[in-house]
This record gives C-alpha cells, structure tokens and sequence, in this order.
C-alpha cells in the first residue's frame, strides 16, 4: 500500500527531526570520530544535505520539464517496504559508495550548528516542495537515483525516509563503538 503525502511528509519530518537530535547530542569527539573506512557523523549529516538538495530543486521544477527529461512512469509505485528491498538487492551486500557530488567533506564540531541549520532547512524545504505536487503526479512522474535508476516521486521520497534512517543507524553504531 502506497503513502499518501500527508504519510510521507509525517515520516519524513520524524526521522529527519531524530537524527538531527542524534546528532546535535552527540559530544564533539564523537561528532568528529571516523576510521578509514567511514564518514564522521558530521559528514553523514552533510552527505543527506547533499542528497536532499537535488531532489528537493527537482521538485520545484515544472512538470514540463520533469517529463521533457525524465519521461513519466509506465508503472505503479513500489511500495515503501518494496523500494527498500529493491534497494538493498541493488547492493547485494556491497557497501554503498556515494557518487563524488554527494561526498561530503569533513566538518568539524566547530560548523556543528551551521551544518544543523542547513539540515533543517533542507529536509523542511523538501516537505514544503513535496506539498506542491497533486497526490497522483507522485506516481507519474519519475527522476533518476544513481544506484536505482529511474524512480517515481513518491519513491524517491521513501527513499529519503530509508536514507536518513540508514545513516541514524550509522551514527548510533559509531556511538556505541566508541563507548564500548
């Protein structure tokens, strides 16, 4: 069963909103923690930055040009829980590397807040975005994601509902590592 805006917007607010809790609780050497392989929390909190921009400016765009250069669906929507499995099956157990325009750069504790103000209003700017679109053109028209390839809006909003909650997921065990 498909969400409706009013579904999406509600969980896109709620996990945004816990991971930037997350992260503003975090103390400064925790915020700043990585090894070699990972990202430090505050450049998961810029990576989603980088990854809600693009999609929050496609959905300020005309209709027009959403269908002049991405087409429109032949398909229904997956469902959340579908584009989920999709997703994961795509990585088949691969670790997810982020193409290089969302590849954050390292931020300190010291641009702590600046980097929070900038989440904020990028997940805030995405749900207001959302509330443009008519519930049916979600299922109409269609963006591409780099490792899905073309995706209806609604489905690139799950995503961003699973994005987020992936990297919450992320920061949580660079805590208790760091803890342990």
């Amino acid at each position: 069963m498909s969400w409706n805006k009013a579904i999406i917007n509600q969980k896109l607010q709620k996990h945004h909103e816990d991971f930037d809790s997350l992260i503003n609780e975090l103390p400064d050497e925790l915020f700043d923690f990585n090894t070699e392989s990972t990202w430090t929390s505050g450049q998961i909190q810029n990576h989603l930055i980088l990854s809600i921009k693009p999609v929050k400016l496609i959905l300020k765009l005309p209709k027009f040009l959403l269908k002049y250069y991405y087409g429109q669906s032949n398909r229904k929507s997956r469902t959340y829980d579908e584009l989920v499995t999709r997703y994961l099956e795509a990585l088949d157990g691969r670790k997810a590397k982020a193409p290089k325009q969302f590849s954050p750069k390292r931020i300190g504790a010291s641009k702590r807040k600046q980097n929070s103000k900038k989440f904020h209003k990028a997940f805030v700017g995405l749900i207001k975005a959302t509330n443009r679109w008519k519930e049916s053109d979600l299922d109409l028209y269609i963006i591409p994601h780099p490792l899905l390839g073309k995706l209806t809006l609604r489905e690139i909003l799950y995503f961003s509902i699973f994005h987020v909650q992936h990297h919450k997921k992320q920061v949580e065990t660079i805590e208790k590592r760091v803890n342990n």
